[in-house]
């Protein structure tokens, strides 16, 4: 049997912390569950309590309010894709390769992971795509990056754009290029499937051309 990963999110985000009970663990995984069901507008702490047998005055005692939940799970996703990424390229000496790697693990179709089993990795992906921005798009964004509650985030982009620069030293903006690329990746694929006059991406092949794409973008921006 495959032996479990924990991933650790920054303990600001939540009052108490959901992987150290059964309660926490059931909250996390049904939240991924609605939310990926009915999206964020229409999920409620109420809803949660009532789908997994509990009070709604229980939920509120491991986060504040659906938007801290909300930055949990995105956080907790950004944290599995920088292990992916790390897992992908760890002992690859070659930096194009290494680069080449870690684009095909931020573009690649999810799938369910063996050392996770209480996340449903494909629902987290949709709620990520479809709710994500959210968690940054608002007015109160800047107290909340002075609290650090984006560092998950910062630091899986941090890590691609190192191995950018390990490609072109002198390229100037592999931070820029790493975030487009990978709000990018999740935004072709939804256009594929609901927007397709937005992108030559097709709905029956989006994560193989998303890949081939985003990659000759990243090779081509920084050839030298």
């Amino acid at each position: 049997m495959t032996d479990s990963v924990r991933l650790q999110v920054d303990g600001r985000l939540h009052l108490k912390d959901p992987t150290s009970t059964e309660l926490g663990q059931s909250i996390v995984e049904h939240a991924i569950l609605m939310l990926d069901e009915m999206g964020y507008e229409a999920f409620t702490f109420r809803k949660l309590a009532d789908r997994i047998g509990t009070t709604e005055p229980s939920v509120y005692r491991y986060f504040r309010n659906k938007q801290r939940l909300l930055l949990y799970l995105t956080a907790w996703y950004w944290s599995w894709m920088e292990y992916r990424v790390l897992l992908a390229t760890v002992n690859v000496v070659p930096s194009e390769q290494r680069l080449r790697l870690a684009l095909a693990e931020l573009t690649r179709p999810i799938v369910a992971d063996e050392t996770l089993p209480r996340i449903d990795e494909a629902a987290l992906y949709r709620v990520v795509v479809a709710d994500s921005p959210k968690a940054y798009l608002h007015r109160d964004v800047d107290v909340e990056n002075r609290e650090g509650l984006f560092l998950s985030y910062k630091r899986l982009c941090r890590t691609v754009a190192d191995m950018v620069a390990a490609v072109n030293p002198t390229y100037r903006y592999p931070l820029a290029l790493v975030s487009t690329v990978m709000e990018s990746s999740h935004m072709q694929k939804y256009f594929a499937e609901h927007l397709p006059r937005l992108t030559e991406v097709t709905h029956a092949q989006a994560d193989a051309s998303t890949t081939q794409f985003l990659t000759e973008l990243v090779f081509k921006t920084i050839a030298l």
